[in-house]
């Protein structure tokens, strides 16, 4: 429970992180954090001498792969551009409606069929984008491109069926040539921040592999050792945190109809989370009663 609160948290905590890293743009951020998470990953699975899974790896794992490295690198970028442009709010409903993309990911991609609280939850979401919309004047599209891009990553993570390291080895591995590129481009033409700002800056923009890696290793260790009804539940504490950073440090406005956007949006996701809370009541209900069943038949058995 410590391991996956803490990895919410640092992924909740982000917005007070990528700002101490200008003058970078946020090109130059994400390429060196992909870098420099590909370095402190695939160093640590050479040191471990961990590559057995390479042999299973398989083509159509590393399309799956692939596709987690381009949405992801996505995903990295916009959220890093909206941080450091103001757009903290924003960038947290982004993650707040990823559930409900998800949910509509496995309606149309994986033929899930929905439950009534479901459909429910979706109807309401689709009336808080709609609310906020008119409250932006535009669709919001800077939560829609981080909560479509993250739900894909997510499909691309369950269908490859990687645990979080060595897929995030192959995924920045991918990057890691165009960023390196991109980086030596960089100092090359003199618009690189890397070496130009002291050793503090230099040691911010490494360190963003580090704040990649670590709750990615803290969720990993949670995520198989507690319910994931649990796990469902804490990670709506990454954008709260992100929300609470947006509109109480940065001070960032929030008119009434933005209030109601959102509030439209927790509304959303508590009934999505009552629905999986009471599925997983039921599936344990189902289970006990089928030991019960056996453990009957057992103990009738003239054996």
């Amino acid at each position: 429970m410590l391991a996956g609160v803490g990895a919410y948290a640092i992924w909740g905590l982000f917005p007070l992180y990528w700002p101490l890293l200008v003058p970078a743009g946020a090109m130059e951020i994400l390429a060196h954090r992909i870098v420099w998470s590909a370095v402190l990953v695939i160093g640590g699975l050479a040191v471990a001498r961990h590559w057995g899974w390479l042999r299973t790896m398989g083509a159509a794992r590393a399309r799956w792969l692939a596709l987690a490295a381009v949405v992801v690198g996505l995903n990295w970028g916009v959220y890093i551009w909206a941080v450091n442009s103001a757009h903290v709010v924003e960038a947290s409903l982004g993650y707040f409606i990823n559930p409900l993309v998800t949910v509509c990911l496995g309606v149309l991609v994986l033929g899930e069929r929905l439950r009534p609280m479901q459909w429910s939850a979706l109807g309401v979401g689709a009336v808080a984008v709609a609310v906020l919309t008119v409250n932006y004047g535009k669709p919001p599209l800077i939560a829609l491109v981080l909560a479509a891009s993250f739900a894909t990553y997510g499909l691309a993570k369950k269908k490859a069926g990687m645990p979080a390291v060595e897929g995030l080895s192959v995924e920045t591995g991918l990057l890691f040539l165009p960023a390196t590129a991109y980086l030596v481009w960089l100092g090359s033409t003199g618009r690189g921040t890397f070496a130009a700002f002291g050793l503090t800056h230099s040691l911010l923009l490494a360190g963003s592999g580090l704040v990649t890696a670590v709750p990615l290793l803290l969720f990993g260790y949670s995520a198989v050792r507690i319910p994931l009804s649990t796990l469902g539940l804490l990670q709506y504490l990454t954008p709260m945190l992100q929300f609470i950073i947006g509109v109480f440090l940065d001070h960032e406005p929030m008119p009434a109809v933005r209030w109601l956007g959102f509030g439209l949006v927790w509304v959303a996701l508590a009934v999505l989370s009552a629905d999986g809370l009471l599925g997983a009541g039921r599936r344990r209900s189902r289970r006990r009663a089928l030991m019960e069943v056996a453990v009957d038949a057992a103990e009738s058995s003239p054996v």
